[in-house]
């Protein structure tokens, strides 16, 4: 057997017991409702039927923190990033590609 078939072989065998090991767990789990059904609903709340789990304004306030994470970093990459106005006319004194005005174009 050349290298590459023998890598194949044990890359096979490796998927197929991975495959294996993961469909036991899967397999073992019971079709019937759990024991929440039997003892008056949503085993998350108490008896109260449907409700919010855990804490929806923590939640909220902290996508709202990402965001505003993430708009000030934005901002001081742009502000960062972004040439100064004496680089910018040194560039083009310099020769650049500059705007060139209306009124000088023949």
């Amino acid at each position: 057997m050349t290298g590459r078939r023998v890598r194949l072989v044990v890359a096979l065998a490796a998927a197929a017991w991975l495959l294996a090991a993961a469909l036991g767990p899967v397999l073992a789990a019971s079709p019937a409702p759990s024991a929440g059904s039997d003892y008056g609903g949503d085993t998350r709340t108490s008896g109260q039927g449907p409700g919010l789990v855990g804490s929806p304004l923590y939640a909220i306030g902290g996508v709202l923190a990402v965001a505003l994470i993430s708009i000030g970093l934005t901002t001081v990459y742009v502000r960062a990033t972004t040439p100064r106005a004496r680089e910018a006319s040194a560039g083009a004194a310099a020769g650049s590609s500059a705007p060139v005005d209306e009124a000088e174009r023949p």
